[in-house]
């Protein structure tokens, strides 16, 4: 695995050992950010469940001016700290070591607001109902944010007119899809 673009390119990264994480793939990440790298630049990303830091860190390369990294998994973090490093993006990075929910309330304490949140739960426990529903009527999504959701192809999203989000572009990949958000009062 790899920084696909920017400050970073071509630096190789390190993934946690086993089956506790799912890295995105090469391909997966460069058609995400094949996507949205119009609106990266000096923007503030939120990358919510981080595994090894490869989304937050492909984001920080391509010109996103700050990156909070938050996972609890010690090996994860440990990857986490080491790609930081091994990229030099340290300075533009903070790692919340906790678990999302905690840090969702705790970044409001803070009176954080983002241009993107990017989550990629474990699939199908229904992590993204219960991180959108806190998000739904957060201040931590700025007015145009974007919410991208990383999870199986079979998840579940009919709950989002509800939640007032308005699903914008979905992508399909073999085995999981991307679904990108922005809350519906706002479009």
């Amino acid at each position: 695995m790899r920084v696909i673009s920017g400050k970073a390119r071509h630096l190789q990264l390190i993934t946690p050992q086993g089956m506790q994480t799912r890295p995105t793939t090469d391909r997966t990440k460069e058609t995400l950010f094949n996507m949205l790298h119009a609106y990266l630049p000096g923007a503030l990303f939120l990358d919510l469940f981080s595994g090894s830091g490869a989304i937050g860190i492909e984001a920080l390369s391509r010109g996103v001016k700050h990156c909070i990294f938050v996972e609890n998994a010690k090996e994860a973090l440990q990857c986490i700290k080491t790609n930081l490093n091994h990229t030099k993006l340290n300075d533009h990075a903070t790692i919340y070591e906790m678990d999302v929910m905690g840090a969702l309330e705790r970044l409001e304490r803070e009176e954080k607001a983002f241009d993107f949140i990017f989550l990629d739960p474990p699939f199908l426990q229904g992590f993204e109902k219960q991180v959108l529903t806190r998000l739904s009527d957060s201040m931590l999504l700025k007015e145009d944010a974007w919410v991208i959701v990383e999870c199986s192809t079979s998840t579940d999203f009919s709950f989002l007119e509800e939640l007032d989000f308005l699903l914008v572009k979905e992508k399909n990949y073999k085995t999981h899809r991307h679904v990108i958000l922005k809350r519906n009062h706002i479009i």
